[in-house]
């Protein structure tokens, strides 16, 4: 998931652009001493996975005198712009930190180096082939995936406690009805049952949507994807939909917030429960009243259980880099299991390597770390991963239309005519 505190985006854009006239060295990649120079964009922002990155990177250093890599600060806010800005004007970062669904465009361009070949067995072995799917372009991979991130419920415990609602665990997640139920018991006296913040509802609807048995887009034996809804595509935004309009439990004026919004209103007792990003746990448990008691929830299981769609961060090599295998060769040290574990605590992150996840330090109960080590089991990759054409779909035609379903403006039948007949006609211009 990408980050939600991005106040500085602006500030960190301008540095970028600063720090990238100066990392390109001579026209081989070397300094004057005949070293190699490599620059490293990362998209840390919280402090502590600004350090764990800035710390690994200062002890790849430390160990590899000849091959320096400097560090560069991106920002999420920008970085698809700014990407598509620096490899136009072959001025790219050697080493590029993104998210998974925003690599397809750059890697179809030839901007993103195909990575087979280059990265060692112990790496490919440790990581899933699920999340190798993620970057996967056509036959090439252009991205490392590394850190994922599942959405769950982040609940008041006085709150389930004093209702005598059955808590659920990974092993006994709520259905999605019984979810719905829930949220009911738990609204009343000036309070909702959940809040959700659906500022940006499509990657939340489509990703949870994989528990239900949806899918939405499907790639034919020609390689083209077409839109078809059926009816495991309902079940979760019936299940908001439902939530706001009919029941009442869940907060209409919250479809509009950012997540960070929602958590005062949480932290005061006017929502019971908030669907979050795994991250959002270090907001939680930095603003948190004294006193404040909370516990992380598996979000609710379908008839898929509680599968759900990620794109993971990746770390990926510019194509025009001179150095691609020192390239590879950094990446490796810096997925190395206890340096991805490092990163994932950084981030309030898990790790996709096998290796790092099965560390004991993310198998505690507090703060819900096991909780999403649970659930990391049933990731998968997001619906929309590969799909080409995608970011103009959800901008000009799924957002709008998501966000006047849940208001109730229009009803599942509009819904279903704008996300397929629409959607398809924007589709179609990127399969010719």
């Amino acid at each position: 998931m990408r980050a939600s505190l991005r106040t500085t985006a602006a500030a960190a854009a301008t540095a970028l652009a600063l720090l990238l006239t100066g990392c390109a060295g001579t026209d081989d990649g070397r300094d004057a001493s005949g070293r190699i120079e490599l620059s490293f964009q990362s998209l840390a922002w919280q402090k502590e996975s600004v350090d764990a990155n800035k710390q690994l990177v200062k002890e790849w250093n430390e160990a590899h005198p000849d091959i320096h890599v400097s560090y560069v600060q991106g920002s999420w806010d920008t970085v698809h712009d700014q990407l598509l800005t620096s490899f136009e004007g072959d001025e790219a970062p050697d080493i590029i930190h993104d998210a998974s669904d925003d690599l397809a465009d750059f890697a179809y361009s030839g901007y993103l180096a195909d990575l087979r070949g280059l990265l060692p067995g112990r790496l490919t072995a440790d990581i899933p082939r699920q999340s190798w799917s993620t970057t996967t372009f056509g036959e090439g991979v252009y991205g490392v995936p590394f850190l994922q991130e599942p959405r769950v419920l982040i609940a008041n415990t006085k709150i389930l406690t004093e209702s005598g609602v059955r808590v659920p665990t990974p092993d006994e997640p709520w259905s999605w009805d019984e979810f719905r139920q829930v949220t009911k018991e738990l609204t009343g006296k000036g309070r909702y049952g959940v809040a959700w913040p659906l500022k940006e509802p499509v990657s939340v609807t489509l990703n949870l949507g994989l528990s239900g048995g949806g899918r939405l887009f499907h790639r034919g034996a020609d390689g083209k994807v077409t839109i078809r809804a059926g009816e495991g595509d309902q079940v979760v935004p019936g299940t908001i939909h439902d939530q706001v309009d009919t029941d009442h439990s869940a907060s209409r004026t919250a479809l509009g917030m950012g997540g960070s919004d929602t958590l005062p209103g949480f932290f005061g007792g006017k929502y019971a429960m908030v669907p979050l990003g795994f991250s959002y746990r270090q907001q939680v448990v930095e603003q948190a009243p004294e006193g404040f008691e909370w516990t992380v929830l598996p979000a609710p299981a379908g008839s898929a259980g509680l599968a759900q769609g990620v794109s993971p961060q990746t770390l990926s090599v510019a194509e025009a880099s001179p150095h691609k295998k020192e390239a590879a060769q950094f990446i490796d040290f810096m997925l190395r299991p206890p340096n991805m574990v490092r990163l994932a605590k950084g981030d309030w992150m898990l790790p996709t390597g096998t290796a790092a996840l099965a560390d004991p330090s993310l198998h505690t109960a507090e703060n819900g770390w096991a909780t999403g080590v649970a659930v990391a089991k049933a990731l998968r990759p997001a619906p929309a991963q590969s799909v080409r054409g995608y970011p103009e779909w959800k901008d000009k035609v799924a957002t709008p239309a998501l966000q006047e379903y849940y208001s109730g403006a229009i009803g599942a039948q509009e819904l279903r005519k704008r996300l397929v007949d629409d959607g398809n006609r924007v589709l179609a211009r990127y399969q010719r």
